[in-house]
């Protein structure tokens, strides 16, 4: 157990390598009510969600979920979060658990009268089954019909008897489902999920393996791969950032790089030699410094170190040769496309 944001969480409980394998050829059970619940409600709503995130809210029908980003006036990433419809004039932002009371607090700034936000995090249990059996596993507690849901939407249904909003999410690279329930609930949901995923040869799962299951997927961490001092720009989240849809905060300030392009670019790195890339690690290239690394590991599903890291335009394009500063040892490496591990389908 660690702590993580102020909750104590569980690091592994069998193993990382083994609970990472058990989601990429089975499925796993994670344990994520650390993360934030805000509920925004009334006429105005979809305005606020409008103005505080970059993707288009517009977009969403009930039942929708989007992924999107929290950015200040510079453009530099405050949060990423999923975005909820869950009815005309409602919505859950599902935040990262470091961030939940500064962006309640930022939300909070700018609703003023404009609609009610509340703070549902207490109230309610997050829990993440993924891998390519998690529909098979949870097939077997409701009678909602989960091949038909596509990703990134989410049903009100039933879980093991217990009242929950099932959403087809995740952060792992691999199919799967995030269930949204009453705390009081959530141990008989916890064990009934992890009853079913074992008889299909799944575990519980912790934040080591969360962690090297997204790198894997090339799945950028706020506050480690991204925070104020980037943009989604540099982060390779452009595709989120929908300029077009009116006026939104930072949205000046990214439309300027837009136009202006980017100085540096998140981009994958596969080492060549052993060792493990860590975050603050320098990134070299013909003798000078043009990065540094955010994220690194070494790969359970592919047995190559890997990482992320903000590098030089010049320096991003997939197949430039690199070196990692390691404790003094400059390490050959490569830029490679993300993401590094892609799920059969």
């Amino acid at each position: 157990m660690v702590d993580f944001a102020g909750w104590e969480m569980p690091l592994s409980y069998r193993g990382i390598t083994e609970e990472h394998q058990a989601v990429r050829r089975h499925c796993g059970l994670f344990d994520v009510s650390h993360m934030g619940e805000i509920e925004v409600r009334g006429p105005s709503a979809a305005s606020l969600c409008q103005e505080l995130t970059v993707n288009d809210v517009a977009r969403l029908r009930i039942g929708d979920a989007q992924y999107t980003l929290l950015c200040n006036e510079a453009g530099g990433v405050l949060d990423d979060l999923v975005v909820y419809r869950l009815g005309a004039e409602r919505y859950m932002l599902i935040v990262n658990a470091a961030n939940t009371e500064q962006d309640l607090g930022w939300i909070m700034s700018h609703a003023a009268s404009q609609a009610d936000v509340v703070d549902r995090s207490e109230e309610l249990a997050l829990m993440a089954l993924q891998g390519p059996e998690a529909e098979v596993a949870l097939r077997t507690l409701t009678s909602l019909d989960l091949t038909a849901m596509r990703p990134f939407t989410a049903c009100q249904a039933r879980v093991a008897g217990e009242a929950v909003l099932v959403s087809r999410t995740g952060y792992t690279g691999e199919d799967g489902f995030e269930i949204l329930v009453e705390a009081p609930a959530a141990r008989t949901l916890w064990d009934a999920l992890l009853e079913s995923a074992a008889a299909r040869g799944g575990l519980p799962a912790g934040l080591g393996a969360r962690d090297t299951l997204r790198l894997e997927a090339g799945l950028p961490l706020c506050g480690t791969d991204m925070d104020t001092t980037t943009t989604p720009l540099e982060a390779g989240l452009a595709w989120v950032v929908k300029l077009g849809k009116g006026e939104f905060i930072g949205r000046t300030a990214l439309a300027a790089q837009a136009t202006a392009g980017v100085t540096r670019r998140l981009v994958g790195l596969e080492l060549e030699e052993p060792g493990i890339p860590r975050h603050g690690h320098s990134v070299w290239q013909d003798g000078s410094e043009v990065g540094r690394v955010t994220s690194g590991t070494k790969s359970p599903a592919l047995g190559t170190f890997i990482g992320l890291a903000y590098v030089a335009v010049a320096a991003a394009a997939p197949g430039t040769p690199v070196a990692v500063d390691i404790r003094g040892r400059r390490v050959p490496a490569r830029v490679v496309k993300r993401p590094f591990y892609r799920r059969v389908r």
